[in-house]
């Protein structure tokens, strides 16, 4: 459930409930730093294995 939730917010889906343009651009925020902890995480992955 978490992981579907996850993969809805990170890919832009309509989710419910009213929406100010300070809670739009907060949930854009959080947005590019999951999908940067995301790349990090990758990176390191990455780095650790060679």
């Amino acid at each position: 459930m978490i992981v579907k939730k996850l993969l809805s917010y990170i890919t832009f889906r309509k989710q419910e409930g009213p929406k100010s343009s300070y809670l739009k651009m907060m949930h854009g925020i959080n947005r590019i730093s999951i999908l940067m902890f995301l790349g990090a995480l990758v990176v390191m992955m990455v780095k650790f294995c060679k």
